[in-house]
């Protein structure tokens, strides 16, 4: 950038003075947009763009470790709800579950009945999608580490109530409320890592969310075939007790965590959004921190240039309303649709494997050893997608991925329909993992990603929290209907359930295909002009796109 005559402005108070020949650095670049308008804003972002589109994948895993680290831990959070989410629908085939809130089904047995199924399966959708909507509001207001030090507290409080229910109603209002801070920790994730990587870690970071899931998943089922053959009340309420080891050091990190740049760059400090990304970078890239606080203004300006909105016109349910309107209707439904279709892939059953093969005929020790290396080959998968992202655009992972997956859900439910055998119901189990390995390393991962991309960044958290009650609701209907058409005192579907879910996949499948554009390798600036030209979907990936010129409102910029 020029240094021959640049001004420097202290405090970015609007102050200016003007020396030459000091070293560049923010500061500098807003005093210089303080004379010469936007011509420098426009400048300097289009050289952080080219500089986003040459970072390779190994430099920005040299230069940017600490993005990774503080991404990686606050997505940590999301490992709460993966575990509770397997944990309920995996104790209506445990024995001592069923004992205490089950009733008698006449062969000295006992089974949870499926309203009381539907009622738990539901209870935390309902908490989640409060907490979600709330932190809507919530993070544009005070910033992402202080609402997940704040739902960290109420988190820990909330545990005691499962751990005592004394009664399956009480469980399912300790469900409810533990799901309010689970809805806040599900949205905080991907929006904070969308926000402090750069473009080229971008989708590892937001698919690493799904690994969280995964490992939820994978210790609530560790913890639950640690304790099958418990036959006391402690073979439940350990498992609920496992949520008390993680709020205090998760709390302890987040304190210490940076402000996500883009959100102090909307509040106006652009000074913060420096050294924000300065805690994110290797110093051996600071010199490139003007450039991108630059592109973040400029990106800020050209939304609210687009759509005509004052600086607080994307707060309280203003911004919410915001979602629907212009581009950015278009914008929600692909966010909706890319992580709703998590639910309509037939997730709900595929992801109940120990009440499926239960019912099914497989033994009790069969069932959770199946459970635990479902979850595993989930984490895998998981991995697998890292590899995926940077040699296939996310279009191609999430449309490949929901075929196979359509596939195998027929598949089942074909086997599933004449009288079952041991083989039979083998298979079935082998379709189960194939599916899972599927769906973690595709859809899954992809979900967050295009969740995380496509909203403009100034509604991203609104959108994002569109998107995931979007999924809330449709799993919340699926939760209630599932078992239902699986329990043997019920439909007695078993596993040609999967027709029904193959069903809801296909035209979802369909919708893909042309409704869902390609996003990777765009930094957030390009994805709101092709947004803003109406580009087809299919035309994302060859567009050219060229950063426009928009007027810069900025401290020390007005005459």
């Amino acid at each position: 950038m020029p240094s021959t005559s640049v001004a420097n402005q202290s405090k970015w108070n609007g102050n200016v003075e003007i020396y030459p020949n000091s070293d560049d650095d923010v500061g500098n670049y807003i005093a210089r947009a303080a004379l010469a308008k936007t011509a420098f804003v426009l400048e300097d972002a289009k050289a952080a763009t080219t500089e986003e589109h040459e970072l390779t994948l190994a430099e920005a895993f040299k230069h940017h470790k600490k993005a990774i680290f503080w991404a990686a831990v606050l997505s940590l959070t999301i490992v709460m709800e993966g575990y509770d989410n397997i944990l309920i629908s995996s104790f209506y085939g445990y024995p001592s579950f069923q004992r205490k809130y089950g009733e008698p089904v006449g062969d000295g047995s006992y089974q949870l009945s499926g309203k009381w199924q539907s009622a738990l399966g539901a209870a935390s959708s309902v908490g989640t999608i409060f907490g979600v909507f709330a932190n809507g509001f919530l993070i544009e207001r005070f910033g992402h580490r202080m609402v997940i030090m704040a739902s960290l507290v109420v988190m820990s409080a909330f545990i005691f109530i499962p751990f005592f229910a004394p009664s399956v109603g009480i469980l399912v209002f300790g469900q409810v409320m533990c799901g309010l801070p689970w809805g806040i920790f599900a949205t905080m994730g991907p929006t904070y890592s969308s926000e402090v990587c750069p473009m080229a870690l971008r989708g590892h970071l937001t698919a690493y969310v799904n690994m969280c899931w995964a490992i939820g998943q994978f210790i609530a089922a560790g913890v639950l075939q640690g304790l099958v053959d418990n036959t006391t009340e402690w073979s439940y309420r350990v498992p609920f007790a496992v949520q008390w080891a993680w709020p205090i050091p998760l709390f302890i990190l987040t304190f210490l965590a940076p402000n996500s740049p883009w959100w102090l760059v909307r509040k106006g400090d652009h000074e913060g959004a420096e050294k924000s990304l300065k805690r994110l970078a290797s110093k051996a890239v600071h010199h490139r921190i003007p450039n991108q606080v630059a592109l973040m203004i400029h990106t800020n300006a050209l939304e609210q240039a687009q759509h005509q909105s004052k600086s607080n016109d994307e707060k309280g349910w203003r911004g919410y309303l915001q979602c629907f309107k212009g581009t950015n209707l278009r914008r929600t439904e692909i966010a909706c649709m890319a992580i709703a279709g998590q639910v309509a892939s037939g997730s709900t059953l595929m992801y109940s494997p120990s009440y499926f093969f239960s019912n099914a005929g497989l033994s009790a020790d069969n069932v959770y050893k199946l459970n635990l290396g479902v979850t595993g080959i989930s984490f895998t998968g998981c991995v697998v997608s890292w590899f995926l992202l940077p040699n296939f655009g996310r279009r191609t992972i999430y449309v490949t991925g929901y075929t196979i997956l359509s596939i195998f859900l027929l598949l089942t439910a074909i086997l599933a329909t004449p009288n079952q055998s041991d083989g039979l119901q083998w298979t079935q189990a082998v379709f189960t993992i194939i599916w899972v390995g599927t769906y973690a390393s595709t859809i899954g991962p992809l979900g967050f990603t295009i969740l995380s991309e496509i909203s403009a960044t100034r509604l991203r958290a609104q959108t994002v929290a569109i998107g995931r009650n979007a999924y809330n609701l449709i799993s919340l209907i699926s939760q209630v209907i599932e078992p239902y058409m699986i329990n043997p005192t019920e439909g007695n579907l078993k596993g040609k359930t999967a027709y029904i879910w193959f069903g809801t996949a296909f035209p979802t499948l369909l919708w893909c295909y042309f409704r869902l554009p390609e996003t990777k390798g765009r930094t957030y600036e390009e994805l709101d002009i092709l947004f803003e030209r109406r580009i087809g979907a299919r035309k994302f990936s060859s567009t050219e796109v060229e950063l426009e010129h928009v007027e810069v409102d900025l401290p020390g910029t007005k005459e």
